[in-house]
């Protein structure tokens, strides 16, 4: 078990659920004889298989579709039973577990995240999970550097691409030092030549140049001199459109088209995982709040923060050196309704106060959270914490139902009403405490604000329609506040306030609380997609409160250091 000081650290999980039909009713008249079955009933058992091996089918055409085997893919659509599906998923993600000695899976943890980045980067007209850029950053992450034209522009040709000035098409080149099985310093470039946003992979470094077909412009340097002409590059052996290289030295034909269908296969290099570890849930004593957040990763795929809160009152801390200090040991287990466990998680948390700040962090609370993807469904959350130092536990037993997010119409995450919301560094997202995206928000599990807060509101849309002429979304957003029924501030943003390039999009800002006097408030956020005229809505309910009865939340630091904040940014 590893120890830390109240932060969050995401593990994901993935399980698979539903069953699959194996049998068919069949109706039998009183004569004996059997009828066929209609159209009808075939058309809808036919529906019916398939809505239920829909995860299973998602799972291996999205979920993994890019890090499977074509050995491990064939060998999944020979099994027949859920049960063989189920062992086999989790097979799956056994192999691949870096560190056998940990209950989490880093690999599955890593591979969700890093979906869920390509979804919030990389979409255009498509899910960023499905474009070539989405490919590569699943199959090897985040590369060492990246050359990026967003615009494309003017660009000087090195030597062994014939040098010479020419103008380029949007583009980007990926390196990356080290790719295990494939070699040192791959490079891998992306074209959009099209201007739609979508950079598709290629092995043609001269496929940029737009003027590779214009007559005298763009020309390399032994173009320049008469030693060479244009015509020459598309009659090229070595698979690119390059003008004749300075010198001789060329890019390597065969080295080249190798790399490029090595970085678009899955690895192949597993380790094995030891036995999951198991615990016995047992009674409450400590008091636990907690919520569920819900926003979707692929089609099937929902990434679920559960977020834990623990009054420091109800620890029991032991001074030394100077510092108080309490400890909890936590377990956690996710299982399907059948009572299959799909995931464990334990931590051992530490919360270190100095004396002198003590008796006031004992009015402060401590919270914590773990990120699960999880497929649409019903599931159970068993949570238990033991008190180190006095032996007392908490426990939380709930359910989480995951909902469905279906394609093709407008959808929102959760409404997530924060105390802490703001933007990551780039090397940061998808990573660290509490991190969405590319924004950290702190959730308000108790929605109790002061009237000196500004209240964090955090919300994602899902399939927003794509103008085909400027491949951006178009929507208009509405915040209201009401109290008794009563519409007490409304504010409208329009579509030029909001960065709408991608079918996707998040809305974070923070709303001021100073104009509202003390009571129980409802936030809704109604959103219309001006392309489509669907519309979507989401509330949430928040209590306001005078300065001085809004308890604060302590943030522990490295090293246990407190940090108390009572208002939000």
């Amino acid at each position: 078990m590893r120890r830390v000081c109240w932060a969050i650290f995401p593990a994901v999980v993935y399980c698979a659920f539903s069953a699959l039909a194996t049998a068919q009713d069949q109706s039998v008249p009183k004569s004996g004889a059997t009828n066929p079955p209609s159209k009808k009933e075939h058309k809808s058992k036919a529906s019916k298989l398939a809505k239920e091996s829909a995860p299973y089918t998602a799972w291996l055409n999205e979920d993994v579709t890019y890090i499977i085997t074509k050995e491990e893919r064939e060998a999944f659509l020979r099994l027949s039973t859920n049960e063989e599906r189920d062992s086999f998923i989790e097979e799956f993600w056994r192999r691949r577990n870096p560190d056998p000695e940990s209950p989490e899976n880093t690999y599955r943890e890593e591979h969700y995240r890093r979906i869920a980045y390509a979804n919030e980067h990389f979409a255009s007209g498509v899910p960023g999970w499905k474009t070539d850029r989405g490919h590569i950053y699943i199959l090897w992450g985040p590369p060492d550097e990246i050359e990026s034209h967003p615009m494309g522009g003017t660009w000087d040709r090195p030597p062994e691409q014939g040098g010479g000035s020419t103008t380029t098409y949007p583009w980007e080149l990926w390196r990356y030092r080290h790719l295990e099985g494939i070699k040192e310093n791959v490079e891998i470039e992306f074209v959009d030549n099209t201007g739609s946003g979508e950079f598709h992979i290629t092995s043609d470094p001269g496929e940029k140049d737009a003027l590779a077909k214009v007559p005298g412009a763009g020309l390399s340097t032994l173009e320049a001199l008469g030693l060479s002409t244009k015509a020459r590059r598309f009659t090229n052996t070595n698979g690119t459109t390059l003008p004749a290289a300075l010198g001789g030295s060329g890019i390597d034909e065969f080295e080249n088209i190798d790399t490029y269908f090595k970085v678009q296969r899955p690895p192949e290099h597993f380790n094995d995982l030891s036995a999951m570890v198991t615990a016995r849930i047992i009674r409450n004593q400590i008091h636990m709040d907690y919520r569920f957040d819900f926003l979707r990763v692929t089609r099937e795929s929902v990434l679920v923060p559960i977020t834990l809160q623990v009054a420091n009152r109800d620890l029991n801390f032991k001074s030394k050196d100077g510092l108080e200090s309490a400890v909890l040991n936590l377990y956690g287990r996710i299982t399907t309704l059948s009572g299959r466990v799909v995931q464990t998680f334990e931590e051992v948390i530490s919360c270190d106060l100095p004396d002198s700040l003590f008796e006031h962090s004992l009015k402060l609370s401590s919270i914590y959270q773990k990120s699960v993807p999880l497929r649409s469904g019903l599931y159970r959350l068993d949570v238990v914490v033991k008190d180190a130092q006095s032996g007392n536990v908490g426990v939380i037993d709930a359910p989480i139902r995951v909902p469905l997010y279906e394609e093709e119409r407008l959808d929102a995450s959760t409404l997530v009403l924060a105390d802490q919301i703001h933007a990551v560094a780039a090397s940061q997202v998808g990573q660290g405490p509490f991190v969405l995206g590319s924004y950290r928000v702190r959730p308000r599990i108790n929605p109790e604000f002061s009237t000196a807060d500004k209240m964090g509101v955090f919300l994602q849309l899902y399939n927003l329609m794509l103008d085909p002429e400027t491949h951006k979304s178009n929507v208009s957003v509405s915040y209201r506040v009401t109290k008794d029924g009563q519409q007490i501030w409304k504010e409208d943003e329009s579509a030029g306030q909001l960065n709408q390039a991608r079918e996707q999009i998040t809305i974070e800002r923070n709303l001021p609380l100073a104009s509202l006097v003390p009571g129980l408030y409802t936030l809704e956020v109604y959103v219309l997609d001006l392309l489509t005229n669907q519309t979507i809505s989401r509330t949430a309910d928040f209590i306001v409160k005078p300065p001085s009865a809004v308890k604060p939340i302590a943030n522990l630091g490295p090293g246990g250091s407190p940090r108390a904040q009572s208002a939000i940014l």
